[in-house]
């Protein structure tokens, strides 16, 4: 009986993988052959990459053993980080040429600093999860989704409709209250259907069920405290900043509220 279950359980976490690493590697061989072909810009490549790969944290709850979704996260990380300028591995240099930033030219070794932010801040965020409140998962999940689609949109909103600067020299970047707003907003939207979700709907293994009110009340304070860290983050590490210092910080919270 024993080796049963754990033919079953590896089973279920095996087929798991396998679907996050396919997802995985379509979202990011996607945008790199479309801007090999010149169908698409290298910033729309870098925002396909940026908004839909890192959503595979969304199985995350679904994997028995939390662990695989550490080895998930490290690995991607590790490949992002030897992703540079004239790498020997063809599909590393594919890669960055696809979606590399001017600034990250200029770096003292050419690699994809912000990606590479953007997968170790999901690396952490899931390690330090998977070992001190597994059954909170729901919590980073909506930290790094924020990081991945909030952040997004009020760049590509902000740049485009924004009209009241708000410009914080120590950012490298001139932010917009309309971006703010864009922000918090669809903060909020992310939060209500992640915590709703794997806090109510589909509770997570070992969690206390949520009820609406606390779902309420910390899809707001979550989606304040990242449109405040995202305001007064440096543009180069808000990839860092904003999923980690708004998870650990909601993620405090919760014993009091």
């Amino acid at each position: 009986m024993i080796l049963q279950d754990f033919v079953s359980v590896l089973l279920n976490d095996l087929v798991i993988l396998a679907i996050a690493y396919a997802y995985i590697l379509v979202m990011i061989l996607l945008p790199v052959t479309l801007k090999k072909k010149d169908k698409i810009s290298k910033f729309t490549a870098r925002k396909m990459v940026h908004l839909f790969a890192g959503l595979v944290v969304y199985v995350v709850p679904f994997f028995i053993i939390k662990w695989w979704a550490v080895f998930i996260a490290g690995s991607l990380t590790v490949v992002v980080f030897f992703s540079e300028k004239g790498s020997k591995v063809k599909l590393l240099d594919d890669l960055y040429e696809a979606i590399s930033e001017e600034q990250e030219e200029k770096l003292k070794r050419k690699f994809l600093q912000g990606p590479f932010n953007y997968c170790l801040s999901i690396t952490i965020l899931v390690t330090i999860f998977v070992i001190i409140a597994p059954s909170q998962m729901y919590l980073p999940i909506a930290g790094i989704t924020i990081m991945i689609i909030a952040d997004t949109l009020a760049s590509i909103l902000g740049k485009k409709y924004g009209k009241h600067n708000i410009n914080l020299s120590w950012t490298g970047t001139i932010r917009t209250l309309e971006g703010s707003i864009v922000f918090f907003v669809c903060s909020l939207i992310i939060c209500l259907i992640t915590f709703s979700l794997y806090g109510m709907i589909i509770p997570i293994q070992g969690q206390v069920p949520l009820i609406l009110v606390q779902v309420i009340i910390y899809s707001l304070i979550t989606a304040a405290i990242a449109m405040i860290v995202e305001l007064l983050s440096p543009s180069t590490y808000d990839d860092l900043t904003i999923p980690l210092i708004t998870t650990i910080l909601i993620y405090l919270l919760t014993f009091v509220l």
